[in-house]
């Protein structure tokens, strides 16, 4: 790093030379003291301070800065979802740039790191706010190494999220899982031909969720092998949608409908095509099975105004993902088998269908019990 000082009246400046941003020179200037030799040892101190980021490992002037959005235009932006480009830009832009933005990239170090975690974890940013930050500055850095070879050891490698305190599994509550009764409640204000009435049936008999069940087509639905299939997602971009792919493997599926869905659906099918004939020229022809009566596609968006709006009206505390986790917990809680309900539910490993549903398990293991017990009852042991 560069430094000067000079004089201005009777007082001393120091000024700096910081890694470039954009191509452009970030220059600093400070108070200095009342002597050059003070405005020196200030600017030595500065230096210093700076370069402690971490240890030089090569000859690179590139920022942190310049580095990632780099990284993000050459990588995230060309392997990843839309909704994880979103996350990583707001990581990006809310929380990495303002702390070491500035920063050469090869003087960073783990400790920088770390703190910046720390301090971020201690500011109250979520668990899983704060997973994403550590997930981004991980690969990011992680590529820097390799392939991009701006660095020759990763400063990711023992950084940590700092423990939160939480329950191992969310309960009930936290899930905002609802009663049969709190359901009905909701169908006696949700008409069939309410545009969320149709979105909700299907997530709560099938544990679709919201931009999934948005996506759903027509042809996606086997009426005669009574399946439906998830091959595709609607993702919210600002006011407009755009159709996208599950983020993982599990997620693309076909399941089995019960007979009260089929019903369902078969009447919204003919339903629509009277809407089309109705509204004529001014129908909006899409092949998705959620719409609104002029053919207009439900999108995520809507679904979370409805979902708003039928939560203040009826009092029922819920979310549209309620339906989903409902749907597994009744599944569960009346003997359906753990690995059918996480091939339903689209997870690829059984531990996070579990683990999710821990309050459901804890009564399964007291049932189990329950069950021995019985049959200890018909031997000499029952006289205990």
């Amino acid at each position: 790093m560069k430094g000067s000082v000079r004089k201005h009246g009777k007082l001393w400046y120091y000024r700096l030379e910081l890694a470039r941003i954009n191509g452009k020179r970030q220059q600093i200037e400070r108070y200095g003291g009342k002597s050059k030799d003070e405005a020196l040892k200030k600017m030595r101190e500065a230096i210093k301070q700076y370069e402690s980021a971490g240890e030089v490992f090569e000859v690179a002037t590139i920022s942190v800065h310049d580095y990632f959005e780099y990284w993000y235009k050459n990588y995230v932006l060309v392997n990843l979802k839309l909704n994880t480009q979103k996350n990583y830009r707001g990581m990006l832009d809310n929380h990495i740039y303002p702390a070491i933005g500035s920063y050469r990239l090869s003087v960073i170090k783990p400790a920088t790191l770390q703190d910046l975690l720390n301090e971020k974890f201690n500011a109250g940013l979520a668990k899983q706010t704060l997973d994403i930050l550590k997930g981004v500055l991980r690969k990011g850095f992680g590529m820097a190494v390799y392939p991009y070879q701006y660095l020759t050891i990763d400063p990711t490698q023992h950084i940590a999220v700092p423990h939160y305190d939480q329950k191992d599994g969310k309960d009930r509550d936290g899930l905002k899982i609802i009663t049969m009764e709190d359901f009905n409640t909701l169908c006696s204000i949700v008409k069939p031909n309410d545009p969320y009435y149709l979105p909700m049936m299907i997530s709560f008999q099938t544990g679709l969720r919201r931009a999934e069940v948005s996506g759903l087509r027509w042809k996606d639905i086997d009426f005669e092998e009574e399946t439906l299939t998830v091959e595709q997602i609607m993702i919210q971009d600002g006011k407009n949608y755009m159709i996208g792919t599950p983020k993982i493997k599990s997620s693309f599926r076909t399941i089995l409908m019960g007979q009260t869905l089929i019903k369902i659906l078969k009447r919204a099918r003919i339903q629509q095509k009277e809407n089309q004939l109705l509204y004529g020229e001014r129908y909006i022809q899409t092949e998705f099975v959620c719409v609104k009566e002029n053919g207009k596609p439900v999108t995520p968006n809507s679904i979370k105004w409805y979902t708003q709006k039928y939560r203040n009206k009826t009092g029922v505390n819920f979310n549209f993902h309620s339906f989903r986790h409902t749907h597994a917990t009744m599944l569960l809680e009346n003997g359906s088998k753990p690995k059918e309900i996480q091939q339903r539910l689209g997870h690829s490993r059984i531990s996070t269908t579990m683990d999710t549903y821990a309050h459901v398990t804890k009564k399964m293991k007291r049932d189990t019990v329950d069950i021995f017990e019985k049959m200890l009852s018909d031997t000499s042991l029952s006289n205990l």
